[in-house]
């Protein structure tokens, strides 16, 4: 998407604090028109793309009470965390994350460059379109797995992310804590998962690896959106992406197979690079809290927008039900168990093909 004509009309400058940023950080000059366009994204931020002569850029600012129908609130101090965990991933796997250009963590404001999306599609659009490809999951599982590694044991970051008031704020108490509430029945083992997870320190964890915070790069995929950044148990990252995969297997009935394929290599890939703890240890910590994950977005504080009708929902109630009343060991175990439950609902056969072709180019 190339930028606007600088002779174009600009947009509303949503505050001028933010074109105060700009020039104090030496990003516009003073009196240059630049167009301010929001941005579609997550319920916790507001985000703009801005136009300035020869260069687009975006900037993000953390709102304190999220954009959804129940009272959320947040600390805006999660923007200077998201901007640390960029900072460490641009570190350890630059090509997996948008250049970094300014920061203000007074404000809660920072801005990075604009990734276009031609050449830089959102991994959701393309699931939700049925574009499947198993290598892209392939390339997160490993990303994920090898930032995890990188970050496993180091005591400066985890002195550094000792963000657990965000954490709770952010995924604790909306995820967990708040699904618990809705089942009374489940509460003693929502509440024990919550429990378990914040005791849990071992890597930095992203806290919101979802396909809408990835891009599906030419190189690599790219993730943003990193406010819930924490040192803690790497197993939330890992249920949380699988989670999404299999969510959308309900909503993208052509290609149930090819998505459950996806959460079987993305788990597989990620499992590669887990070297900081006994592998079954890991896995058994993602598999309870993945049907947990899945029913927060039915009857938590961020449903998923996709699911609009009940039998949708009621399947994931009834499938996440079984699965915290009698946890699987692994995250294949999972998968395969939602693969059975979607093919008795149909009626129709859900086989995992073999496997992603390993001759195809990652992206």
């Amino acid at each position: 998407m190339s930028a606007p004509s600088t002779r174009s009309v600009p947009s509303p400058v949503p505050d001028t604090a933010l074109t105060d940023f700009l020039i104090t950080h030496q990003l516009a000059e003073p009196g240059v028109a630049t167009r301010w366009t929001p941005l579609a994204g997550g319920v916790s931020s507001d985000l703009w793309r801005v136009d300035l002569p020869g260069r687009s850029l975006c900037v993000k600012r953390a709102l304190a009470k999220l954009k959804v129908a129940a009272d959320w609130q947040a600390p805006v101090s999660r923007n200077a965390f998201e901007w640390a965990w960029m900072r460490f991933a641009a570190r350890h796997r630059p090509d997996s994350v948008p250049e970094l250009l300014a920061h203000d963590p007074t404000a809660g404001l920072f801005a990075m460059a604009y990734l276009p999306p031609e050449r830089y599609p959102m991994w959701k659009a393309q699931l939700l379109h049925g574009e499947v490809r198993t290598v892209t999951a392939a390339a997160v599982g490993e990303l994920l797995g090898s930032l995890h590694a990188a970050s496993a044991g180091d005591s400066a970051l985890a002195a550094e992310f000792a963000t657990d008031d965000n954490f709770h704020a952010l995924r604790i108490e909306p995820y967990l804590l708040a699904t618990a509430a809705a089942h009374p029945a489940l509460a003693h083992v929502l509440e024990g998962l919550a429990d378990r997870t914040v005791r849990t320190r071992l890597t930095l964890v992203h806290g919101d690896v979802s396909p809408k915070n990835i891009l599906v790069g030419s190189s690599a995929p790219v993730l943003l959106d990193a406010e819930c950044a924490w040192y803690g148990d790497p197993a939330f990252d890992l249920a949380f992406c699988v989670s999404h995969l299999l969510l959308k297997s309900l909503v993208v009935p052509g290609r149930r197979a090819e998505l459950t394929t996806s959460a079987h290599v993305l788990a597989e890939e990620y499992a590669r690079c887990v070297d900081w703890e006994p592998q079954p240890a890991l896995e058994a910590r993602a598999a309870s809290l993945l049907p947990a994950l899945l029913l927060a977005r039915v009857d938590g504080k961020s449903p998923v927008e996709y699911l609009a009708e009940e039998r949708q929902r009621l399947f994931v109630r009834t499938v996440a039900t079984a699965l915290l009343r009698a946890p699987a060991p692994t995250v294949a175990d999972v998968v395969d168990a939602w693969a059975a439950a979607l093919s008795a609902s149909t009626g129709r056969g859900t086989s995992r093909p073999a496997g992603p072709d390993r001759g195809e180019t990652r992206a």
